[in-house]
């Protein structure tokens, strides 16, 4: 049996689509093995969303020839996408497949196998209207499973590469995403995770739905039990989809919803859609009709321009909203963006100072989340053994508060009540309560 490995870097829809990359090697009889392994073709699923992740995919492609130099090397994803003749430079290189024609996959492995010579399998994405259909039957880890229903993003966001690297929306048809929740609810998962390049944009590029509309046929599946979304723009939260999102107990209470910066002088130069004054609105919102709702955040430090009085600006917003969790950046220069371009780029070492302030608040805040729950029953979807202690299983509360327990591995993929007994900064003992 011919073996196939895998590399992905980058976001949860990267993710996504290796596993469905990898169900279409297993279904034409490959063996899907570990990528430290000795393999007939690896697959390095690249990001390109900053220079260093580039610099990680080029690294990963030179390993998997190390590896076997006899092996197929097949690069796909953005930076396949956005960097494809660079990509060919590469020694060692046989396919670069962009972030369409993905499924076309194993055709051309065996058109190489008969003539090892370069291929190159990138259009032009930005003429791209067609959602392309990767679906996955079944995960290797009986979980959460990660449903993507969106592609493509239409924002131009001054500092992103992504709309030149995934093209327009496109949204997958209402039907082929319950055809997939369906087998996923079968084959034993409990909680879908509906993620997208900019997933706010479901429905906008075809008739009759939306994702409000989405998300109330998904709850309508027999077997699942939890929903929840991917990172959304706060224009998407408004008082018409909170009436719908609080009549769907299975959505679950948890909000990532992008933030970037704290300072309405920033974020219009990042070309952000909302000001603050709308942000903290929304955030209003969610905590007058949810109980218990958690709201997380990214957050970008060092934008070219962003002066002291800016950042401090961002971090007293910061404070006042209090979020659940903060995924904190720094700034990173891409080129082809207009925010290359702008004057006044930040000094690494400023971007590290506010970035470890950032930081800092982000685990006061969390652990301040995470002890209100003290002494509350819980339900913990459990996901994996904790990987430096065996012993003890971990999981996730519909709000998203990691929780570890001492339980057995058997107990992976069932949903159990918890009683939470210790915070952490990251993260919340407790004990398992009931059990069937």
């Amino acid at each position: 049996m011919k073996k196939v490995a895998f590399y992905t870097l980058g976001c949860k829809v990267n993710q996504y689509e290796t596993e469905a990359i990898s169900s279409l090697f297993e279904k034409n009889e490959y063996e899907v093995v570990d990528f430290e392994e000795k393999a007939d073709v690896y697959v390095i699923n690249t990001c390109t969303v900053t220079n260093l992740s580039d610099r990680k995919s080029r690294q990963m492609i030179r390993k998997a020839k190390k590896i076997n130099d006899a092996s197929i090397v097949v690069v796909t994803g953005c930076y396949a996408q956005t960097a494809s003749e660079e990509v060919a430079e590469i020694p060692g290189v046989n396919l670069i497949i962009g972030t369409k024609e993905r499924n076309k996959i194993i055709d051309y492995i065996k058109e190489l196998e008969q003539e090892r010579k370069q291929f190159i399998a990138v259009d032009n994405i930005m003429k791209t209207m067609d959602f392309e259909e990767l679906g996955v039957d079944s995960y290797k880890e009986r979980t959460r499973a990660f449903l993507k229903i969106q592609e493509g993003c239409s924002q131009f966001c001054s500092y992103c590469i992504i709309p030149y690297a995934r093209g327009p929306i496109r949204s997958r048809h209402p039907e082929d995403v319950i055809s997939e929740v369906k087998k996923l609810a079968l084959n034993g998962f409990k909680e879908v995770v509906l993620t997208g390049i900019h997933v706010a944009s479901y429905g906008k590029d075809i008739k009759n739905t939306s994702l409000i509309d989405i998300l109330q046929r998904v709850h309508q599946v027999e077997g699942i039990e939890r929903i929840r979304l991917g990172s959304l723009e706060p224009t998407t939260i408004t008082e018409e989809f909170i009436k719908v999102a609080k009549t769907l107990e299975k959505l679950c209470p948890h909000y990532h919803i992008s933030l970037q910066s704290g300072c309405d002088m920033t974020l219009k130069r990042m070309n952000r859609k909302y000001s603050t004054g709308e942000y903290k609105k929304v955030v209003g919102l969610l905590r007058s009709n949810f109980t218990d709702v958690a709201i997380t955040t990214d957050v970008m430090v060092g934008f070219p321009g962003e002066t002291i009085e800016e950042f401090e600006e961002t971090y007293k917003f910061l404070e006042e909203i209090s979020f659940a969790q903060m995924h904190v950046f720094k700034y990173s220069r891409r080129k082809g963006t207009p925010a290359d371009l702008f004057p006044n780029q930040v000094e690494p070492e400023v971007k590290d100072y506010r970035s470890n302030r950032i930081l800092e608040l982000s685990k006061k805040n969390t652990f301040l989340f995470n002890n209100r729950y003290i002494g509350s029953t819980v339900n913990v979807l459990f996901e994996q053994e904790l990987k430096d202690d065996d012993s003890m299983m971990e999981g996730l509360t519909p709000n998203y508060i990691r929780t570890l327990v001492k339980g057995p591995k058997d107990i992976k993929g069932n949903i159990l009540r918890v009683k939470l007994i210790d915070a952490h900064e990251d993260y919340v003992y407790g004990d398992i309560m009931f059990r069937d």
